[in-house]
């Protein structure tokens, strides 16, 4: 009896120590997540503006829980440094007509907006 106890109180220690790095891994994958939806926006906003040789931008809802700072690293994002970037559910990739990359909090007041073939009209 004694040595399941002293089994059982191993697995809760194990169980405390691994909660906290699930947890961070957990949010890593969803700023990775994030991250790739950015880059697919922003390539999707370029191709807009070869085309039509006219600004785009398109909406990006990121799925992390932490929108104070990014820890995986965002400093290299079609030649743009996000990490000092201050998010919000809601963001905006937008580019203009030379190509120039931002990602912004407000709706951008000029450009064709690109929408998901699943958004309803």
């Amino acid at each position: 009896m004694v040595q399941l106890r002293k089994e059982l109180d191993n697995g809760a220690v194990l169980v405390a120590i691994s909660i906290p790095i699930f947890s961070s891994q957990f949010e890593k994958s969803r700023e990775a997540v994030d991250l790739a939806n950015i880059r697919a926006a922003y390539a999707e906003c370029q191709t807009e503006v070869l085309t039509s040789n006219k600004p785009a931008y398109k909406s990006v809802a990121l799925v992390q829980t932490d929108l104070t700072k990014w820890t995986i690293n965002a400093k290299d994002v079609a030649g743009v440094d996000l990490s000092s970037v201050a998010l919000q559910k809601n963001m905006y990739v937008n580019c203009d007509a030379n190509g120039k990359f931002t990602l912004v909090k407000d709706k951008p007041t000029t450009g064709t907006e690109i929408k998901d073939s699943t958004d309803s009209e």
